[in-house]
């Protein structure tokens, strides 16, 4: 008798276990549509906030809302009224509001020509590879992107026929899983994947953080141009890390002030 007491009560316990965990699990669906972006809100759009939208159809609206992230789609034929989805880098760029997350459709090449980035903004690539997305600097541009705040570029292959890829000014500007390209030519010696120009500490209002410009590079593959990085003031390279695959050479490295 002692022996079946003891088994239905651990019967019991199993099923009340289980039947807790399936209701806890449950409990996020309970949510408002307004509570659950927020929260999505907190997640690295990639690859976090992008999985989110592989849960279900809810999840795929509100993770692909445009409150969290704007979107470039290179043919919006059949997207003309729908909200946050915009033609080219430059028309999004203008339209985000700081701390947004821009989302570049992948296939084909974006035209990037002396984009002037003045907001704290995240750039992504919307393909698996970053050579998906390519964000093309034709040869009368100075550079494709010029940074003058913090800013993030992800999963994106941002190519120059001369000049520069990434003109930073000011903030701070991370790469991440990048792929950078100087296209070879005569007039090669004169070109350089990333310039930096910033010589000074930014200091922001008294209610933030003072916070050091400079440039983080993660897992980036750098490619042609006279050498990787030109700075000027007293920025200087630090932290090389480089790894040597079959085809390509990734990057880990910081500029920072001395």
């Amino acid at each position: 008798m002692e022996e079946d007491k003891i088994k239905q009560t651990k019967w019991k316990r199993r099923s009340s276990s289980s039947s807790s965990s399936k209701s806890s699990s449950c409990l996020i669906n309970n949510l408002d549509d307004g509570c659950l972006m927020h929260i999505f809100s907190f997640l690295p759009p990639i690859p976090d906030r992008y999985n989110t939208a592989l849960v279900c159809h809810r999840w795929l609206f509100l993770a692909c809302h445009p409150r969290l992230w704007l979107r470039v789609e290179r043919s919006i034929k059949d997207r003309l009224e729908e909200p946050g989805v915009f033609p080219d880098i430059e028309t999004a760029v203008a339209a985000a509001r700081p701390g947004d997350t821009i989302l570049i459709a992948a296939g084909g090449r974006h035209l990037a020509s002396n984009i002037q980035i003045k907001k704290r903004l995240c750039l992504i690539g919307g393909g698996e590879l970053p050579d998906e997305t390519t964000l093309f600097c034709s040869r009368a541009s100075d550079s494709a992107l010029e940074l003058l705040s913090t800013c993030k570029l992800a999963n994106l292959t941002v190519k120059a026929e001369l000049g520069c890829c990434l003109l930073h000014r000011n903030g701070r500007l991370t790469i991440e899983g990048c792929v950078l390209q100087c296209e070879s030519n005569p007039l090669d010696h004169l070109s350089c994947p990333i310039v930096s120009t910033a010589s000074a500490q930014t200091v922001f209002p008294s209610s933030m953080k003072c916070s050091k410009d400079g440039v983080s590079v993660f897992r980036t593959r750098i490619e042609g141009g006279a050498k990787a990085v030109l700075t000027s003031g007293n920025l200087t390279l630090q932290r090389v890390r480089v790894i040597y695959a079959r085809t390509s050479i990734f990057f880990w490295f910081d500029v920072e002030h001395q």
